[in-house]
């Protein structure tokens, strides 16, 4: 079984915290157990960043979100659930502890994930008695857009308990690495630890401040690192040669005494002083809150920018926005056809909206366009079609703006099929708020077009069997006093 319905997170703190965002943003149920006194409060925090950043990171239809509670021990919160997601302390003893608990109680089918960032598997294991069924499953914060996240098995994990951990991460928008061999923590954990211990040396000898450091990496190879990572960036500076000719040109500077990666400066009071105060004079003037939202603001640009490009971390976000086009999709099949179909369920993103708040007039065509895109899956005009060479396009719209909408407030699109014949398909949208208001009113008129020749054609017969079964069905509802009016017309 691939698919989740229900997870229990075992700890609540910042990684825990981004877990439980992740998949209550795709539709999984999550029980939370942590004792920890304020940990609600914590983790709610978390959560409405979270909701921030899914308003802004992409038009796809967002999932229903799951239902989020909390429970007084182990067992109560892992009762039924497809994934278990272990995020305590970093202490070997803690966690084998935490297994013990939930093997007593969980599913025999559960997977036991545990966040570590560096504990072997192997010695996770200790002690299970159904060790083939844990992984290290290791995430990078902020876990709820980050698509990152480490797969290591130990000695006694199963080789289908990776293929189906595989699965279950890259639905949920993740990019699953399989790290193959067990080694302290992992590949990217390592490599983040020889920059901080170089960085650390840098401010230790007064070389570099904090700011300066980061300033090195944000402004210069930081952005390189976004989109090629390390190998592919040296391959293009080694010219047309490639990576052989950057290796001979460069390699033997790794003899030379550059850093100082085998040794780590003593960890003293007064260097502990030197770099918090250093990070208080970088940052202070931010609060770890607006810092975080200062963070998901700029990482969902670079996301949405490497989107364009179907390029990196942007292809895996385009692939999860597939998901969740196609997820919306399946949800509409069950849709009842004697009523206008419910094509479009969002809040309205902050960048939506101008200096009032209230939601930009472009939006409002957005917001019906994604209705009809909707429409069009529902009929099976889906990429696979598109691929084939046929689509519809808009060639009318007429809309009517009757009411306001501002910032993060619910808004809910139904389409009515007025006429599906030929080579047309007639639809008409409303949009309405969270509390029932009619925001605004679209018609729309699509003709089918062959992609190769750029001219209308008929729809493939079962797309337009597909149309006349729901515009007939339509034909039962009221014809909208709005439909077919123009500009100005007295109402």
């Amino acid at each position: 079984m691939t698919e989740v319905t229900k997870a229990a997170a075992i700890g609540g703190g910042v990684i825990g915290a981004g877990w439980v965002a992740r998949l209550l943003e795709n539709g999984i149920d999550v029980a939370v157990y942590d004792p920890a006194p304020e940990a609600e409060r914590r983790l709610q925090a978390v959560l409405d960043n979270a909701e921030r950043a899914y308003v802004k990171l992409t038009l796809a239809p967002r999932r229903r979100k799951g239902a989020l509670s909390f429970h007084p021990s182990i067992a109560a919160a892992v009762a039924g659930a497809d994934l278990v997601v272990e995020s305590v302390p970093e202490r070997l003893d803690v966690k084998q502890v935490v297994y013990a608990e939930v093997e007593a109680a969980v599913d025999p089918g559960a997977l036991i994930a545990s966040s570590t960032s560096g504990i072997l598997p192997s010695d996770l294991q200790a002690g299970m008695k159904h060790p083939e069924r844990l992984l290290v499953a290791h995430p990078f914060n902020p876990v709820y857009l980050l698509p990152l996240v480490e797969l290591v098995g130990g000695a006694q994990t199963a080789p289908e308990t990776i293929e189906r951990a595989k699965a279950i991460y890259a639905a949920i928008g993740m990019h699953p690495l399989h790290i193959r061999k067990e080694i302290e923590a992992f590949v990217a954990d390592r490599l983040l630890e020889a920059v901080w211990r170089e960085s650390l040396w840098l401010v230790s000898d007064g070389i570099a401040t904090t700011a300066e450091i980061d300033d090195a990496i944000r402004f210069g190879f930081g952005l390189r690192w976004a989109q090629m990572g390390l190998f592919e960036t040296y391959r293009i500076a080694g010219g047309e040669a490639g990576m052989r000719h950057f290796m001979a040109q460069f390699g033997p500077c790794l003899k030379w005494p550059w850093t100082k990666l085998t040794d780590v400066p003593d960890f003293t009071e007064d260097l502990v002083d030197l770099v918090s105060s250093q990070s208080d004079a970088q940052s202070g003037a931010y609060s770890i809150r607006e810092l975080e939202r200062i963070r998901d603001d700029n990482l969902i640009a670079i996301l949405q920018a490497l989107k364009v490009k179907d390029w990196g971390a942007g292809k895996t976000l385009a692939v999860y926005e597939r998901r969740l086009v196609d997820a919306a999709a399946a949800e509409v099949e069950a849709a009842d056809l004697t009523q206008p179909i419910v094509t479009l369920e969002r809040r309205v993103p902050a960048d939506w909206t101008d200096y009032n708040n209230h939601m930009t007039e472009s939006r409002y065509l957005q917001c019906f366009a994604d209705a009809s895109d909707a429409l069009l899956r529902f009929i099976g005009v889906d990429a696979d079609y598109v691929a084939g060479g046929g689509s519809y396009f808009t060639v009318e719209t007429h809309i009517r703006h009757l009411d306001e909408v501002a910032a993060l407030e619910p808004v809910k699109a139904t389409t009515q099929v007025l006429e599906a014949e030929g080579k047309k398909l007639r639809l008409f949208h409303r949009l309405t708020h969270g509390d029932g208001r009619l925001l605004a009113t679209g018609e729309h008129l699509l003709i089918h077009v062959n992609l190769k020749t750029r001219s209308a054609s008929d729809s493939a017969p079962a797309i337009a069997a597909r149309a006349a079964e729901i515009a007939q069905a339509h034909t039962a509802l009221p014809w909208p006093e709005e439909a077919g009016r123009a500009v100005g017309q007295p109402r």
